[in-house]
């Protein structure tokens, strides 16, 4: 009786060792761990039937010929049902990830003409990107002919891979690995890729991480993944699948993919710029309060207005003109953030002398400040050199204390602005 041949397991390991070496080839990513996160990416592509969750993956940068497109033209060979577009409607979103030929993995070039500047508000694409990150995400949409309408929930749980220049919406970058991309340096060299002769060795590869992949479906879908530590929430869930593929791999993948996990993230953190609020909460706490309780708006204004390398002076509002920042806007932007006993946050009559004018007390930003601004790293310098000064029986801020950098270059005693 002749013995049942049997198939040698594939070695994940070095079957990602593949995948990597094959982006070296034609890619030049910033860091040794954008190479990390990409192989893990493309494998993770495979897997979105055992996935509760997908991590989006953003190419950016702020320069053409960077190699993003390039970056997105390999991923194309290593994944999935692949489906490359440059501007697509939801609809046809919605009706692509429901098709019978199985979920696809959705890349956008030139993501930039989408949600760009110019690109206008492409909400229902912005909705289609921020829901189909979960398993069992679908929206509700009309289908059928005139009059003949009736409501249908369509899917739009999918691998989304990005390639683009500037940035992306808050709510869409903040579940996706960013790699940003630079153009090569002189010494920086790849190969040039060939499409009709590289594209065949991309689909090998691609076929067998499916023969792979098919392999961990129970494996990964029962995974948990252990979380580096500080790892918690959205950046969890963007990198519990890649993580949940590096430990099936084993080998050097799981300890090279939690430090790909770490950096990506703390390089995504540092480059990100924060909402305009929490912008003028954070100045607010380390740049104008700084251990002072109350503080007259002029005063404030005055303060914001001589920061350099700040958006103060020349704010624009709904398409405006560009003017700076005044105490309605001031008043306006403070009012979205509320105090400890949840109000919404307001001037306040502040005793200056024999006046009072209006102003804001530290005791009703403190919640703010703790939930929205990160930790001041000189917070135990600041309290020992405060930079702003105090204020008394109506003295200007520079007047008070004129060493400090607050102090105007035109003048060594501005008076207080008139609160308009």
């Amino acid at each position: 009786m002749n013995a049942t041949p049997t198939t040698a397991p594939i070695d994940g390991a070095a079957l990602l060792d593949e995948v990597e070496a094959f982006h070296r080839r034609f890619n030049v990513f910033p860091t040794e761990h954008a190479y990390v996160a990409v192989a893990l990416w493309d494998a993770h592509a495979h897997l979105m039937d055992a996935l509760d969750g997908t991590a989006r993956i953003a190419f950016l940068s702020p320069e053409p010929g960077s190699g993003k497109s390039r970056a997105l033209e390999i991923v194309e060979t290593l994944t999935p049902r692949a489906a490359t577009t440059v501007n697509a409607s939801a609809n046809a979103l919605f009706r692509l990830v429901s098709a019978d030929e199985g979920t696809p993995t959705l890349l956008f070039d030139e993501i930039d003409t989408v949600f760009g500047p110019k690109a206008g508000g492409n909400e229902e694409v912005r909705g289609f990107l921020n829901s189909g990150y979960r398993r069992g995400a679908k929206s509700l949409r009309c289908v059928g002919d005139g009059s003949e309408q009736k409501a249908a929930f369509f899917p739009s749980f999918c691998a989304v891979a990005m390639a683009g220049l500037g940035s992306l919406p808050d709510t869409i970058l903040t579940r996706s690995v960013i790699i940003r991309m630079r153009k090569k340096a002189p010494n920086e060299k790849c190969e040039p890729y060939r499409r009709r002769v590289h594209e065949k060795q991309g689909h090998i590869l691609r076929d067998r991480l499916a023969d792979w992949t098919a392999t961990l479906h129970d494996q990964v879908a029962e995974a948990w993944p252990e979380m580096p530590e500080g790892v918690t929430d959205r950046p969890a869930d963007v990198w519990e699948p890649l993580l949940a593929v590096a430990d099936a791999a084993g080998g050097h993948w799981p300890a090279r993919a939690r430090a790909a996990c770490i950096e990506l993230i703390k390089s995504a953190s540092s480059n990100d710029e924060a909402s305009l609020g929490v912008r003028l909460l954070t100045d607010l706490r380390d740049k104008v309060f700084c251990g002072v309780d109350k503080m007259p708006t002029a005063a404030i204004l005055e303060v914001l207005l001589s920061l350099d390398d700040s958006p103060w002076a020349d704010l624009s509002e709904d398409g405006q003109a560009i003017k700076p920042l005044t105490a309605r806007r001031l008043s306006k932007l403070l009012s979205q953030y509320v105090r400890p006993d949840n109000t919404p946050i307001k001037p306040k009559g502040i005793r200056v002398g024999s006046t009072t004018p209006k102003g804001y007390y530290a005791e009703d930003l403190t919640d703010a400040w703790n939930r929205y601004c990160r930790p001041d790293p000189q917070e135990s310098a600041t309290s020992a050199t405060s930079a702003t000064p105090q204020f008394n029986q109506g003295e200007s801020v520079a007047e008070a204390l004129p060493d400090t950098r607050h102090m105007f270059a035109e003048t060594a005693t501005p008076t207080l602005r008139s609160v308009v």
